[in-house]
């Protein structure tokens, strides 16, 4: 470990207290989304008396002077905002495994009672207060039951081809269909499963599909994943062309949607708080 924030959560006795902790992969090259994210939905705060809590989870990237520079900007940010958890690993689609597995360690010795996990990506709009109210809905569950939902995924398989991102060979996995599991644009999950899934982990071999991987740890276990309608991390697929596909009424009622610019991030986020802004049907047949 290079970088490291063993008080995000005040401490493993104290972790109760964070309600939700986001946990966004993140490079090291990706300064300008961190920086974006801890000014809007990320920013550490309360919501409905519920704190949420942030940390960004990276390995390293480049080589040579330009990898001791990136090394040097996380320094600089975790000392700045106490955020980030670094391993000296090729920050590399491949390794998203890797990353998750040493998240959900570092969360067993650091963090194990915070109640739920956002899961994502550093380039989704999320709206963490729907995400709150969503979680707090839960009535008979205050992280200590089974949770995990996002875009349900079933019946896929591994991709055989070579030339693919997702190239599994046979080697790797024999197996030609995949267990249900949720798309790793963003999901979320309680403490119980979170527990659950780094359990399972110490007896799984690591698979390069990071997603993929939390849906066989979560089979080892006897547990689903479930679909969840606001969490969208494909995007938005509006067919109307009169409409504009950023009007944050779309963006209001969902949790998160995947790959979204910086700056769209932005001026999202201070859109959708707007008081004064009105919201009709028109809109939500699209969601």
């Amino acid at each position: 470990m290079l970088l490291d924030a063993p008080d995000k959560c005040g401490g493993p006795q104290n972790s109760a207290d964070v309600f939700l902790l986001l946990v966004i992969k993140s490079s090291p090259e990706n300064y300008d989304r961190r920086e974006v994210l801890r000014k809007t939905w990320a920013k550490e705060r309360q919501h409905n008396g519920a704190w949420i809590r942030r940390v960004f989870i990276s390995g390293t990237s480049r080589t040579g002077f330009e990898k001791r520079r990136l090394n040097k900007l996380l320094k600089i940010e975790n000392s700045e905002n106490k955020d980030i958890l670094q391993w000296d690993f090729h920050d590399s689609f491949i390794n998203l495994t890797l990353k998750q597995v040493l998240f959900l360690e570092w969360m067993d010795r650091w963090c194990p009672h915070a109640r739920f996990l956002l899961n994502g990506d550093d380039d989704i709009f999320a709206n963490t207060f729907n995400m709150v109210e969503y979680l707090q809905g839960q009535k008979s569950n205050d992280g200590s039951k089974h949770l995990f939902t996002g875009s349900l995924m079933e019946g896929t398989g591994p991709i055989r081809d070579p030339a693919s991102k997702y190239y599994v060979p046979v080697q790797v996995q024999e197996s030609e269909i995949y267990p249900p599991y949720c798309s790793g644009g963003g999901f979320l999950l309680s403490s119980f499963t979170t527990k659950t899934i780094y359990n399972m982990s110490h007896s799984i071999e690591l698979l390069p599909i990071d997603d993929v991987y939390m849906g066989m740890c979560l089979e080892k276990a006897g547990l689903k994943p479930t679909s969840h309608h606001g969490i969208r991390p494909f995007g938005l697929h509006i067919p109307a062309p009169n409409v504009d596909q950023f009007h944050p009424c779309f963006y209001r009622e969902i949790i998160l949607v995947h790959r979204f610019q910086p700056h769209m991030i932005f001026v999202m986020w201070d859109e959708i708080q707007n008081p004064h802004l009105q919201c009709g049907k028109t809109y939500s047949v699209f969601l």
